[in-house]
C-alpha cells in the first residue's frame, strides 16, 4: 500500500483481525448491501453508507482511485413495492412501474448520503435490472444439485452444502424454523430458502423457466456482485443484522454455483444503532430518517448539518454498537466549531491518522489525532495543508461558504454595531449578536488595533 500502513481488517468470516491483501491490487474490489427504496432511509442506514465510504476512501488513496471497484446494489425487488407498482401503475410494464414507486425514494436516498459526504459507488445496480442473472445462477444451482423445485417454488437445499454456516457459525441444526415459524411442508429441510417463487395473476412478477415469478431477497445481491466484481472478490460489508440470513445464503448461493471456496475474502459488519438508547422502531416513536434529520426540526428541535452527523458516527468504532443521541450530535458540532475551514491542496493525509484506519479503520482514534491537527494548524501554518488532505480523506473536510456582497455587508453592520453595544458596556446585547451570527455559520474574531488599542473585529463563514 503506498505512502500507507499496512491495512489488518476483522474479517466475520474468521473472526479475526488480518492483513488485507487484495487479490488484484490493480482492482481492489468492495460490495456494500445498499438500501431498499421501499421508504426514506433512516439513521441506521447512514451508518454502512458512511462507514463503507471510509473505507473506500482509505482503499483509493492506498490503492490509486481507478484501481478500487465499490458496488452498493438498489434493491427494488421487494413484495411491497411490487403491490405498489401493480396498483399505481397497472398500464406500465413491470419494471417501469417499479421505477416509478421508488424513484422519489431513490432520489432522496442519493441526496440523503450526499449532504453525509459520501462518495458515489462505481457502480449502482438495481435489483430490477438483473433479473437474468440471478435466474442464471438459480438454473447453475438446480443443475448441480444444490437447488430443486416444489410447489411452485425454486428453493436452495442447505443440506447440500457441507459447511453452510461457516460465517454465522451456527450448526445447520440450530438454524431450523423452530416451533414460532411453520416449516413449509414442501421443503425438504427447515432450513431451506427461497430463490424463486411463482406469483399469481395479480402479483407481479418475471418470466422464469420455472413459471412467471419473482426472486428470493437473497439471491438478488449474488447476481449483481457477479457482474460487477465476478466470482470471488474482496470485500463484502453491510450491517450487522444482514449475518444471518441473509450473507450466509448470499455465500451458499454465490460458492455452490461458481464452484468456489468462499463468495469474498473479508466480510465486515457495522453494528447495531440505538436512538437515546433504545432500539429504533415506529412504534417507540423514535423513528427518524436522515432526510428529517438534515431538514426538519424532528431530532432536539433543529437541523442537522451532514457533517455532523457524519462526525457522530465516526467518533464510534463501526464494530462497536452506537447510541445516536442529541448529545452525541452536540458534541460532534462543538468539535467541528474548532476546526479551521480550508481547502484541501496537494498535501498528503498525516500518518497517524492513516494509522489508525489501518488499523480496522479506527476512526475513534483518526478523529483524535484529526482534531490534534486542527489545533496545530490555528498556530501552525505549515500543518493547515495537511489537516485539510486528513479531513478530506475521512469525508469531513471544513468547506469554506460563499457570501455574497449583501450578505457580507449586512454582517459588516452586525459586528459594528457589536462594537458600539461593547464601547456602551451593553454585553448583553453584544452577546446577542454575536450568538445570533454564530448560528448562522459566522464565527467573530475579536482583537486590537495595534496603533490605536481599540478592539477591532475580524469574521469567517465556517460552514
Amino acid at each position: 500500500m503506498d505512502a500507507t500502513p499496512e491495512l489488518k481488517l476483522y474479517n466475520t468470516l474468521t473472526r479475526e483481525k488480518s492483513v488485507f491483501s487484495p487479490i488484484d491490487p490493480n482492482n481492489v474490489r468492495l460490495y456494500v448491501c445498499g438500501p431498499t427504496v421501499y421508504d426514506f432511509a433512516h439513521i441506521g442506514n447512514a451508518r454502512p453508507a458512511i462507514v463503507f465510504d471510509v473505507l473506500f476512501r482509505l482503499l483509493r488513496h492506498a490503492y490509486g482511485e481507478d484501481h478500487v471497484t465499490y458496488a452498493r446494489n438498489i434493491t427494488d425487488v421487494d413484495d411491497k413495492i411490487n403491490a405498489r407498482a401493480l396498483r399505481d401503475h397497472p398500464g406500465l410494464p413491470l419494471n417501469e412501474a417499479i421505477r416509478a414507486v421508488t424513484e422519489k425514494t431513490e432520489t432522496q436516498y442519493h441526496a440523503d448520503v450526499a449532504e453525509l459526504g459520501c462518495l458515489e459507488p462505481s457502480f449502482e445496480p438495481r435489483a430490477t435490472d438483473n433479473i437474468e442473472e440471478m435466474t442464471e445462477i438459480i438454473e447453475k444451482l438446480i443443475g448441480n444439485g444444490h437447488a430443486y423445485v416444489a410447489s411452485g417454488e425454486v428453493l436452495f437445499d442447505t443440506k447440500s452444502m457441507a459447511d453452510y454456516g461457516q460465517l454465522s457459525k451456527r450448526p445447520l441444526d440450530e438454524q431450523q424454523a423452530g416451533a414460532r415459524i411453520a416449516v413449509d411442508a414442501h421443503k425438504k429441510n427447515p432450513g431451506d430458502f427461497v430463490l424463486w417463487k411463482l406469483s399469481s395473476h395479480n402479483e407481479p412478477g418475471w418470466e422464469s423457466p420455472w413459471g412467471r415469478g419473482r426472486p428470493g431477497w437473497h439471491i438478488e445481491c449474488s447476481a449483481m456482485s457477479k457482474r460487477y466484481l465476478g466470482d470471488v472478490f474482496d470485500i463484502h460489508g453491510g450491517g450487522l443484522d444482514l449475518i444471518f440470513p441473509h450473507h450466509e445464503n448470499e455465500i451458499a448461493q454465490s460458492r455452490c454455483a461458481h464452484g468456489t471456496e468462499v463468495m469474498a475474502n473479508v466480510w465486515m459488519h457495522n453494528g447495531f444503532l440505538q436512538v437515546e438508547g433504545r432500539k429504533m422502531s415506529k412504534s417507540e416513536g423514535n423513528f427518524v430518517t436522515i432526510h428529517e434529520l438534515l431538514h426538519t426540526d424532528t431530532f432536539g428541535g433543529r437541523k442537522w448539518p451532514g457533517e455532523v452527523l457524519r462526525l457522530a458516527m465516526l467518533m464510534t468504532h463501526y464494530r462497536e454498537p452506537i447510541d445516536f443521541s442529541i448529545k452525541r450530535l452536540e458534541e460532534a458540532e462543538r468539535l467541528l466549531a474548532k476546526w479551521p475551514a480550508t481547502e484541501a491542496g496537494d498535501a498528503a493525509p498525516d500518518d497517524g491518522v492513516l494509522k489508525a484506519l489501518a488499523d480496522d479503520l479506527n476512526t475513534v482514534a483518526a478523529v483524535q489525532a484529526l482534531h490534534a491537527l486542527a489545533q496545530a494548524a490555528h498556530t501552525d501554518p505549515t500543518v493547515g495543508a495537511t489537516f485539510a488532505a486528513t479531513a478530506d480523506l475521512l469525508g469531513l473536510l471544513p468547506k469554506k461558504m460563499e457570501i455574497d456582497e449583501a450578505v457580507a455587508a449586512a454582517v459588516d453592520a452586525l459586528v459594528a454595531m457589536r462594537l458600539e453595544m461593547l464601547k456602551a458596556k451593553n454585553f448583553a446585547e453584544a452577546d446577542k449578536i454575536r450568538d445570533e451570527l454564530t448560528a448562522k455559520g459566522i464565527q467573530l474574531k475579536d482583537g486590537k488595533d495595534a496603533a490605536t488599542g481599540e478592539r477591532v473585529t475580524t469574521w469567517e463563514v465556517k460552514r
